[in-house]
């Protein structure tokens, strides 16, 4: 094995390691996230709340990639032309969509947005919501009060619950603001994080996409030349 394809051999290694380690700490961070925003409870049965989606995705998405770049490291340290074809492979269709989700996202911002604030327009208009059993609980994870503000309550002649208020519902000033914008501020705080993520890993998954084409060709033509 000639020097030039050791040395990519040793960087694809390398490279591998420190994207699972990054891979393994947003794993980390999003365990901590989805704790921070708890569980809510509706009949009995444990769920996550709606603003849980972001670590979710996050973790899912960190998954994957520990799982391509141990893939990685294996078809390098091996010098398996069919392991790191197969890393590539996958590495580029994860490119592939990252890049799709990071340009809807920048594009498609406002559509993203009405799509979340339908989320909770559902969960309020739902025949749980009204017997205050769902959306109780979305109000106590988000600190928010209605769909829209406490008059959703109001104007139906409802008692505000104790969960629309930081304090006693007697007094305006302790209302939360409607649930509705508060889960369109707290996503799309989370989403403009995961855009910059999702572009940095990118860039990271281009860089080793290249370097596994390379090593697989030297593999390659390395085994041919030795056939003879």
């Amino acid at each position: 094995m000639d020097c030039g394809t050791s040395m990519v051999k040793y960087i694809l290694f390398i490279f591998n390691t420190i994207v699972s380690i990054i891979g393994i700490l947003g794993i980390v961070y999003g365990v901590l996230i989805l704790k921070s925003v708890g569980t809510i409870e509706v009949n009995g049965v444990q769920g996550f709340p709606p603003q849980a989606l972001m670590p979710i995705i996050l973790i899912s998405l960190c998954s994957i990639v520990v799982f391509i770049s141990f893939l990685g490291c294996c078809g390098a340290i091996r010098e398996s032309v069919c392991m790191t074809m197969s890393y590539a492979v996958f590495l580029l269709i994860l490119l592939i969509l990252q890049l799709t989700l990071v340009v809807l996202m920048f594009t498609q911002k406002d559509k993203i947005q009405n799509a979340m604030g339908n989320v909770i327009e559902q969960a309020w208009e739902s025949d749980s919501a009204q017997e205050g059993d769902i959306f109780d609980a979305i109000q106590q994870s988000m600190h928010c009060c209605g769909s829209n503000s406490a008059l959703d309550y109001i104007n139906k002649g409802k008692l505000l619950p104790s969960s629309c208020c930081s304090g006693s519902c007697l007094n305006p000033a302790n209302y939360y603001p409607g649930c509705r914008g508060k889960f369109i501020d707290l996503m799309s705080a989370r989403g403009e994080n995961v855009n910059y993520v999702g572009i940095g890993l990118i860039v990271g998954e281009l860089i080793g996409f290249i370097f596994a084409c390379c090593l697989a060709n030297n593999v390659r033509n390395y085994k041919r030349r030795n056939a003879y």
